[in-house]
């Protein structure tokens, strides 16, 4: 896609949002995280030149050499990990990101916990639900969100949400009210919803939706490694 097409398409992401909100009656707030993983810094700068500001990625390496270089011409940018992190990886991601929305288990809350006393800076933090009970899925399960959220404030994690990823071979609107559910028990907004599927999110009360492949294209390939 052409750095013009980016722009165009974030515009009609945006557009689509706002639609999606007016038609479920929602007056509130709907953050887009415009996710660009595997994308060059040349392809994502467009969106940022158009004035988007939250960001996504998956994997700490990949943008440990994409967004300090970015920051700098963009130093605004709010930096979300979406993918799994690794207790190994955590001082490098709580260096980097200024959102972690994928604190999965009590043991990676307590190596983010540790890596903020290291750095110095703690990032916000989203628990993620496995809200679809899927074994190859990262997540604490539903009855267990609630512990998780308790022990990562008990290490002193600001926690701000839920995130979840619905199964793909199924329909998300039943996992998004799942999630909702908990969510609203627990006084805390929601990250749900992807390219395929933002809208219906936006029903079922999204706080903030992950974008990537309507705005930026096809992904390329991933490197091997």
């Amino acid at each position: 896609m052409s750095e013009a097409g980016v722009a165009q398409a974030l515009s009609v992401v945006q557009r689509s949002i706002a639609d999606a909100m007016k038609a479920a009656g929602r007056t509130d707030m709907v953050d887009l995280v415009a996710v660009t993983k595997t994308f060059e810094a040349a392809h994502v700068r467009p969106a940022l030149e158009a004035g988007q500001r939250i960001v996504g990625e998956n994997r700490v390496q990949e943008a440990k050499g994409k967004w300090p270089a970015l920051r700098e011409a963009f130093p605004d940018i709010e930096l979300h990990l979406l993918g799994p992190l690794q207790s190994n990886k955590a001082k490098d991601a709580v260096a980097l990101f200024d959102v972690i929305e994928s604190v999965d288990r009590e043991k990676i809350a307590e190596a983010i916990a540790k890596a903020a006393d290291a750095v110095g800076r703690m990032p916000r933090c989203l628990i993620q639900v496995n809200i679809g009970r899927e074994p190859q899925k990262a997540g604490a399960a539903p009855e267990d969100a609630a512990a998780l959220v308790e022990r990562a404030r008990a290490l002193g994690l600001p926690v701000i949400g839920l995130m979840a990823i619905p199964p793909a071979d199924e329909p998300p609107g039943p996992h998004f009210a799942a999630l909702k559910t908990i969510a609203d028990g627990l006084g805390l907004p929601t990250s749900m919803g992807m390219s395929g599927d933002y809208r219906e999110a936006i029903a079922h009360g999204a706080r903030w939706v992950r974008v990537g492949s309507a705005i930026f294209g096809a992904r390329p390939p991933i490197a091997a490694g």
